[in-house]
């Protein structure tokens, strides 16, 4: 993929009158904790909450006059479909758009307040990949132009506008660059333009554990497609990565890092509560990896983007769930109650320390409370509050089994 500079320049000069330039923000609060200036691009921001407007609009304005004509076809999680939603309605074009039926409600609204009419929403599969196939069928049936989320020249341009824009924005050059990946076109666009400007600048990429596609690839030397995904983190969840981007990031970015669904959590939890933004875990996944690096990143300069904004306030507790069970703050046990009357009562005097709390408890109606199993979710104040809980759970005879290890068991608890 032949990614000049001055190509990126005239992506960047296409979209100007359209896209919104978004801030670069020094967080404060993360930079006192990780003990660095952390600067955030704030592409959860941006006309559609996030980048993926960039990519989707250059390569439907690029379309010549008689493609755009016929329409244009996608398949995306939500943030690429709503880009191209608003491309297609700012540019005249009608589009017809797959989504997975796991897709958030939010990101569904959201793709068709930005089409206004232009936009046909398809489900079609539980995954990405799934609803990407489709998409390319109908593609390749009716001549429409198949507008991908991430593995095309053009769309990789226009997602190259973020680092122009993060370069223009900087008083001198960042030690670090934090990118989320999923495909990897937003990394294969802020790749060459870092390095034509800024080389000193360390690229890291950043997928969710759940989804490591780049890094196996990377590891591998050659695209890995995953067996199974996590779609937690859904604007970064893919299976394979795209046959033109995974070059560019092989060649620039120095490591990609893997990040924990729980920490990705505790990041969107304390984005909302510290300074009032609201991240979708994609968007949460660039800064949640600074922790993991942190004593590396002493005194540093480092950049991270917020790529995305479009959350549904429901999954608020399971962000919430995810982040406590990270933070060994919360606990659940298979708990046998012993055969005489008043165990629960010995329990919650006994067993519990002083700031801990009952957050769960489930039992099997064929039993009564006090002398059967109980499933039972403790939430601690302290995660060294947890050997101490363990150890008189077990002297007194409460102790049967500790679920959080055992993933089958905790597969119904998230």
């Amino acid at each position: 993929m032949n990614l000049k500079l001055s190509s990126f320049h005239k992506a960047y000069e296409l979209l100007k009158p359209v896209v919104k330039r978004t801030p670069l923000e020094l967080l404060s609060n993360f930079s006192e904790e990780m003990g660095c200036q952390i600067y955030a691009k704030r592409e959860d921001l941006q006309v559609v909450r996030s980048y993926k407007v960039r990519g989707a609009y250059h390569m439907i304005a690029s379309l010549p006059d008689e493609d755009r004509a016929k329409g244009v076809v996608c398949a995306s999680a939500g943030n690429h479909a709503q880009g191209v939603a608003f491309a297609c309605k700012e540019l005249n074009v009608p589009c017809r758009i797959y989504m997975p039926e796991t897709t958030p409600k939010q990101k569904i609204r959201q793709v068709q307040y930005h089409g206004n009419g232009q936009a046909v929403i398809i489900f079609a599969g539980d995954t990405f990949d799934q609803s990407y196939e489709a998409a390319k069928k109908e593609s390749m049936e009716t001549g429409k132009t198949l507008i991908p989320p991430f593995d095309h020249p053009q769309i990789v341009l226009g997602q190259g506008s973020v680092a122009l824009e993060i370069l223009e924005d900087l008083s001198e050059p960042l030690d670090y660059l934090f990118i989320p990946v999923g495909g990897g076109g937003l990394a294969a666009g802020i790749g060459p333009v870092f390095w034509s400007n800024s080389s000193t600048t360390r690229l890291i990429g950043v997928e969710p554990a759940g989804a490591p596609a780049m890094k196996k690839s990377i590891e591998q030397g050659q695209i890995v497609e995953l067996d199974e995904i996590d779609t937690f983190t859904d604007g970064a969840a893919v299976k394979k990565v795209g046959d033109l981007t995974f070059p560019v990031c092989r060649d620039y970015l120095e490591k990609v890092v893997v990040v924990p669904e729980g920490l990705i959590s505790k990041t969107i939890l304390l984005l909302y509560n510290q300074n009032a933004i609201v991240a979708e875990p994609a968007g949460a996944l660039a800064l949640a990896a600074v922790e993991l690096m942190k004593d590396e990143l002493k005194g540093k300069r480092v950049g991270v983007i917020i790529s995305g904004g479009n959350n549904d306030i429901s999954r608020f507790p399971d962000f919430k769930e995810r982040s406590l069970l990270y933070k060994n703050l919360k606990h659940y046990f298979i708990v046998r109650f012993p055969q005489r009357p008043g165990a629960l009562k010995e329990f919650v005097a006994e067993v519990l320390g002083q700031d801990d709390d009952i957050v769960h408890f489930e039992y099997s109606k064929k039993t009564a409370r006090e002398n059967g199993p109980a499933l039972v979710g403790v939430e601690l104040k302290k995660s060294e509050d947890f050997e101490p809980l363990v150890r008189r759970m077990k002297d007194l005879g409460f102790f049967s089994k500790y679920v959080n290890d055992k993933q089958e068991l905790m597969e119904f608890l998230l």
